[in-house]
Protein backbone atom coordinates (compact mmCIF):
# COMPACT_ATOMS: atom_id res chain seq x y z
CA UNK A 1 0.00 0.00 0.00
CA UNK A 2 0.83 3.69 -0.41
CA UNK A 3 1.10 5.52 2.95
CA UNK A 4 1.60 8.80 4.21
CA UNK A 5 2.51 10.17 8.04
CA UNK A 6 2.02 12.61 9.74
CA UNK A 7 3.20 12.55 13.44
CA UNK A 8 5.43 15.66 14.98
CA UNK A 9 7.51 12.38 17.31
CA UNK A 10 10.82 12.47 15.58
CA UNK A 11 11.68 8.96 16.59
CA UNK A 12 8.37 7.47 16.64
CA UNK A 13 7.99 8.90 12.92
CA UNK A 14 11.01 7.22 11.30
CA UNK A 15 10.64 4.32 13.09
CA UNK A 16 7.59 4.03 11.58
CA UNK A 17 8.73 4.30 8.04
CA UNK A 18 11.35 1.58 8.94
CA UNK A 19 8.48 -0.48 10.06
CA UNK A 20 5.97 0.10 6.66
CA UNK A 21 8.62 -0.33 4.20
CA UNK A 22 10.04 -3.55 6.09
CA UNK A 23 6.40 -4.70 6.10
CA UNK A 24 6.55 -3.77 2.31
CA UNK A 25 4.64 -0.44 1.98
CA UNK A 26 5.53 2.09 -0.03
CA UNK A 27 5.57 5.16 2.43
CA UNK A 28 5.02 8.36 0.31
CA UNK A 29 6.28 11.20 2.90
CA UNK A 30 6.44 11.34 6.56
CA UNK A 31 5.86 14.60 7.89
CA UNK A 32 5.76 16.36 11.09
CA UNK A 33 2.26 18.28 11.04
CA UNK A 34 -1.08 18.43 9.09
CA UNK A 35 -0.80 21.21 6.79
CA UNK A 36 2.00 19.34 5.29
CA UNK A 37 0.19 15.37 4.82
CA UNK A 38 -2.49 17.65 3.08
CA UNK A 39 0.02 19.11 0.38
CA UNK A 40 1.31 15.57 -0.14
CA UNK A 41 -2.38 13.99 -0.63
CA UNK A 42 -2.58 16.82 -3.38
CA UNK A 43 -0.20 15.82 -5.28
CA UNK A 44 0.26 11.71 -4.59
CA UNK A 45 -1.90 9.08 -5.01
CA UNK A 46 -2.03 7.46 -1.20
CA UNK A 47 -4.21 5.09 0.27
CA UNK A 48 -4.17 5.46 3.55
CA UNK A 49 -2.77 8.68 5.81
CA UNK A 50 -1.50 7.66 9.46
CA UNK A 51 -1.99 10.65 11.79
CA UNK A 52 -1.13 11.40 15.51
CA UNK A 53 -4.27 13.07 17.19
CA UNK A 54 -2.15 15.17 19.30
CA UNK A 55 0.50 17.23 16.50
CA UNK A 56 0.11 20.47 14.76
CA UNK A 57 -1.94 22.49 13.84
CA UNK A 58 -3.07 22.78 17.33
CA UNK A 59 -3.53 20.06 20.20
CA UNK A 60 -5.11 17.73 18.87
CA UNK A 61 -4.22 18.81 15.07
CA UNK A 62 -4.41 14.99 13.90
CA UNK A 63 -8.33 14.80 14.02
CA UNK A 64 -8.44 18.39 12.54
CA UNK A 65 -6.55 17.37 9.55
CA UNK A 66 -8.38 13.79 9.47
CA UNK A 67 -11.32 15.88 9.38
CA UNK A 68 -10.00 17.83 5.92
CA UNK A 69 -8.77 14.59 4.48
CA UNK A 70 -11.83 12.70 4.99
CA UNK A 71 -13.97 16.10 2.85
CA UNK A 72 -11.18 16.73 0.23
CA UNK A 73 -9.59 13.12 -0.45
CA UNK A 74 -13.17 10.56 0.83
CA UNK A 75 -11.50 7.59 -0.93
CA UNK A 76 -8.15 7.92 1.35
CA UNK A 77 -7.82 5.67 4.67
CA UNK A 78 -7.27 7.11 7.68
CA UNK A 79 -5.56 5.68 10.64
CA UNK A 80 -5.55 7.73 13.88
CA UNK A 81 -2.81 7.19 16.61
CA UNK A 82 -2.20 8.03 20.02
CA UNK A 83 -0.20 7.31 23.13
CA UNK A 84 -3.88 7.49 25.03
CA UNK A 85 -7.35 5.13 24.83
CA UNK A 86 -9.50 8.23 25.19
CA UNK A 87 -13.39 8.10 24.52
CA UNK A 88 -13.64 11.06 23.95
CA UNK A 89 -10.80 10.50 20.38
CA UNK A 90 -13.15 7.48 19.49
CA UNK A 91 -16.36 9.66 19.64
CA UNK A 92 -14.73 12.54 17.39
CA UNK A 93 -13.07 9.94 14.98
CA UNK A 94 -16.57 8.44 14.61
CA UNK A 95 -18.34 11.90 14.01
CA UNK A 96 -15.54 12.22 10.97
CA UNK A 97 -16.91 8.73 9.78
CA UNK A 98 -17.47 4.96 10.18
CA UNK A 99 -15.48 3.38 7.30
CA UNK A 100 -11.95 2.83 6.07
CA UNK A 101 -10.90 4.56 9.61
CA UNK A 102 -8.83 3.29 12.72
CA UNK A 103 -7.74 4.37 16.01
CA UNK A 104 -5.11 2.72 17.76
CA UNK A 105 -2.38 2.81 20.42
CA UNK A 106 1.09 3.72 19.21
CA UNK A 107 2.54 0.62 21.29
CA UNK A 108 0.10 -1.47 19.91
CA UNK A 109 1.08 -1.07 16.18
CA UNK A 110 4.83 -1.78 16.70
CA UNK A 111 4.80 -4.78 15.47
CA UNK A 112 4.74 -5.77 11.50
CA UNK A 113 1.57 -8.43 11.76
CA UNK A 114 -0.50 -5.94 14.08
CA UNK A 115 0.42 -3.02 11.63
CA UNK A 116 -0.53 -5.21 8.75
CA UNK A 117 -3.58 -6.02 9.86
CA UNK A 118 -5.06 -2.88 11.08
CA UNK A 119 -4.11 -1.02 7.61
CA UNK A 120 -5.52 -3.83 5.40
CA UNK A 121 -8.88 -3.61 7.77
CA UNK A 122 -8.88 -0.25 6.81
CA UNK A 123 -8.23 -0.34 2.91
CA UNK A 124 -11.07 -3.15 3.00
CA UNK A 125 -13.12 -0.16 4.27
CA UNK A 126 -13.55 -1.37 7.81
CA UNK A 127 -13.22 0.61 10.70
CA UNK A 128 -10.97 -0.46 13.34
CA UNK A 129 -11.00 0.04 17.44
CA UNK A 130 -8.33 -0.67 19.73
CA UNK A 131 -9.29 -3.33 21.47
CA UNK A 132 -8.16 -1.94 25.39
CA UNK A 133 -10.50 1.03 24.28
CA UNK A 134 -13.36 -1.02 23.27
CA UNK A 135 -13.46 -2.90 25.91
CA UNK A 136 -14.18 0.35 28.31
CA UNK A 137 -17.31 1.45 25.88
CA UNK A 138 -19.48 -0.38 27.95
CA UNK A 139 -19.99 -0.85 31.61
CA UNK A 140 -20.55 -4.22 32.59
CA UNK A 141 -21.56 -3.71 35.99
CA UNK A 142 -23.27 -0.81 37.88
CA UNK A 143 -23.13 1.48 35.57
CA UNK A 144 -24.89 -0.44 33.02
CA UNK A 145 -28.49 0.37 32.73
CA UNK A 146 -31.62 1.16 30.30
CA UNK A 147 -31.66 -1.15 27.24
CA UNK A 148 -27.85 -2.17 27.53
CA UNK A 149 -28.63 -3.86 30.87
CA UNK A 150 -30.86 -6.58 29.07
CA UNK A 151 -27.66 -7.80 26.98
CA UNK A 152 -26.53 -11.16 27.45
CA UNK A 153 -22.74 -11.61 28.80
CA UNK A 154 -22.07 -13.23 24.95
CA UNK A 155 -24.03 -10.95 23.42
CA UNK A 156 -21.81 -8.15 25.16
CA UNK A 157 -19.13 -10.04 24.18
CA UNK A 158 -20.34 -9.77 20.84
CA UNK A 159 -20.87 -6.13 21.23
CA UNK A 160 -17.44 -5.31 22.44
CA UNK A 161 -15.82 -7.15 19.35
CA UNK A 162 -18.33 -5.45 17.06
CA UNK A 163 -17.08 -2.53 18.55
CA UNK A 164 -13.48 -3.08 17.63
CA UNK A 165 -14.81 -3.49 13.60
CA UNK A 166 -14.64 -7.07 13.50
CA UNK A 167 -16.73 -8.36 11.13
CA UNK A 168 -18.72 -12.00 12.32
CA UNK A 169 -16.38 -14.47 10.95
CA UNK A 170 -13.93 -12.90 13.15
CA UNK A 171 -15.80 -12.81 16.17
CA UNK A 172 -16.54 -16.46 15.46
CA UNK A 173 -13.00 -16.94 15.64
CA UNK A 174 -11.94 -14.46 18.41
CA UNK A 175 -14.99 -16.18 20.37
CA UNK A 176 -14.53 -19.82 19.45
CA UNK A 177 -18.16 -19.87 18.29
CA UNK A 178 -20.00 -20.60 15.04
CA UNK A 179 -20.43 -17.70 12.25
CA UNK A 180 -24.11 -18.97 12.43
CA UNK A 181 -23.77 -18.77 16.55
CA UNK A 182 -22.46 -14.90 16.32
CA UNK A 183 -25.46 -13.99 14.04
CA UNK A 184 -28.07 -14.88 16.41
CA UNK A 185 -26.66 -12.70 18.87
CA UNK A 186 -26.24 -9.83 16.68
CA UNK A 187 -29.75 -9.89 15.87
CA UNK A 188 -30.83 -10.36 19.49
CA UNK A 189 -29.07 -7.65 20.43
CA UNK A 190 -30.14 -5.35 17.66
CA UNK A 191 -33.60 -5.78 19.11
CA UNK A 192 -32.63 -5.61 22.36
CA UNK A 193 -31.17 -2.45 21.74
CA UNK A 194 -34.39 -1.05 19.50
CA UNK A 195 -32.02 -0.69 16.06
CA UNK A 196 -34.11 -0.20 13.32
CA UNK A 197 -34.78 -2.88 10.71
CA UNK A 198 -34.73 -0.71 8.01
CA UNK A 199 -31.02 0.68 8.50
CA UNK A 200 -28.77 -0.78 6.30
CA UNK A 201 -26.87 -3.89 8.09
CA UNK A 202 -23.25 -1.57 8.33
CA UNK A 203 -25.04 1.45 9.44
CA UNK A 204 -26.95 -1.00 12.21
CA UNK A 205 -23.70 -2.40 13.61
CA UNK A 206 -22.72 1.68 13.77
CA UNK A 207 -25.49 2.60 15.79
CA UNK A 208 -24.82 -0.87 17.88
CA UNK A 209 -21.36 0.63 18.89
CA UNK A 210 -22.47 4.48 19.30
CA UNK A 211 -25.17 2.62 21.83
CA UNK A 212 -21.95 1.07 23.42
CA UNK A 213 -20.43 4.49 23.43
CA UNK A 214 -23.29 6.29 25.23
CA UNK A 215 -23.26 4.05 27.83
CA UNK A 216 -19.60 4.62 28.76
CA UNK A 217 -20.39 8.13 28.66
CA UNK A 218 -23.51 7.68 30.91
CA UNK A 219 -21.62 5.63 33.37
CA UNK A 220 -18.77 7.95 33.35
CA UNK A 221 -21.14 10.75 34.16
CA UNK A 222 -21.79 8.79 37.27
CA UNK A 223 -18.37 8.29 39.23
Amino acid sequence: MRVAIADDGTLFREGLVMLLAAAGHDVVAAHDGGDELLVTLDAEQVDIAILDIRMPPGEEGGLVTARRIRAQFPDIGLLMLSHYAESHFLRAMLEIGTEAIGYRLKERIAGVQMLNDTLQRIHAREIVIEPVLASRLIEIGEHRDGAMAGLGERELDVLRLMAEGRANRSIAEQLFVSVKAVEKHVASLFVKLEIPGDATMHHRRVLAVLSYLQAQKVGGAGR
